[in-house]
């Protein structure tokens, strides 16, 4: 036992010392572990909204308890079922379509040996990552309106435009490409620095045994990208439930609601328009819980097929 206790107190004491040698490093971290805090642990707080029948007049603590009624309430609407499959359509097909493009271009980009050319190229595709997601909608509306040059090449080979904004048929394909058009250029980022560290010996290796392109793509570049992948891939499917209700509340329409009502949007019209905060914050804490269980779960997954590598 005192054996124990003299080992604990060495090991502090080491703690304690290579922090005093490496206090520039943390006073580096502490800014950002403080922002942290604040802007992710602290609101943690105001979840206990959900559980209770909140009013701004009597505060958190002095609401007064429902326990879990906002949560039945939300589970037994009418439209619980649509706006569920909704979030999870637009979230699991822009998973599905948007995950490899980044991948396919950062795996184009390591083939261009011009540095000119290659820069240039990369600030084409980085650039639309900087285009506000309203700038972004202003912009489909303009193109995709029926009198805009989309349905004008439209009309001149069918003679009658297509109403891409307004028929729920399509809302899902224009905010999904949109959205790969978007920021594919900007994600493929991380890919092109880990093809940047991979050795060029064994790209000429490969070469002089008769490799083809695509067979050196296949066992050398794809190798190398494989943990980045399992990473990013987790994190995205861990936040299928997490769409920004930024682009889908500013493409909604009165006509592709059907479509276009995912959880986001409906938090924001009976938090901030209706003001009913508790059944807001409930539907909130309900997506944010599906993240959670779609995270562990896909970690898992991805654990057991890539040979014991996940996210943790």
């Amino acid at each position: 036992m005192i054996q124990q206790r003299g080992t604990e107190i060495k090991k502090r004491s080491q703690w304690l010392g290579y922090m005093r040698r490496n206090y520039i490093l943390y006073l580096f971290l502490a800014p950002a572990v403080i922002l942290t805090i604040i802007f992710k642990y602290v609101p943690m707080y105001g979840a206990i909204i959900a559980f209770k029948n909140f009013s701004p007049r009597k505060g958190i603590m002095g609401s007064e308890w429902v326990g879990f009624e906002h949560f039945q309430r939300f589970l037994s609407s009418p439209n619980f079922y649509d706006i569920l499959m909704n979030t999870l359509k637009l979230s699991a097909y822009g998973l599905i379509l948007g995950f490899p493009v980044p991948i396919l271009l950062a795996l184009m980009l390591n083939l261009i040996r011009g540095a000119k050319i290659k820069k240039n190229i990369q600030l084409i595709v980085y650039a639309p990552n900087f285009i506000s997601v309203v700038v972004v909608t202003g912009m489909l509306f303009v193109f995709l309106s029926p009198a805009g040059v989309v349905n004008a090449l439209i009309t001149s080979f069918t003679g009658k435009p297509v109403s891409f904004m307004s028929d729920p048929a399509y809302f899902r394909t224009v905010y999904i490409l949109s959205g790969i058009w978007q920021t594919a250029g900007w994600s493929s980022i991380i890919y092109v620095a880990t093809l940047a560290n991979v050795d060029p010996q064994l790209h000429d290796a490969a070469t002089i045994d008769g490799a083809s392109l695509l067979k050196r793509i296949r066992h050398i570049d794809l190798p190398a990208l494989k943990p980045v992948m399992a990473v990013l891939f987790i994190l995205a499917a861990g936040g299928i439930m997490s769409i920004g209700y930024e682009k889908a509340f500013l493409m909604q329409t009165a006509l592709n609601t059907p479509t276009s009502e995912i959880i986001a949007t409906y938090v924001y019209k009976v938090g901030l328009q209706a003001g009913d905060y508790a059944y807001s914050t409930a539907i909130g804490l309900f997506n944010s819980v599906i993240n959670v269980i779609l995270l562990v779960f896909v970690n898992t997954v991805v654990k057991r097929l890539n040979e014991g590598e996940g996210l943790y």
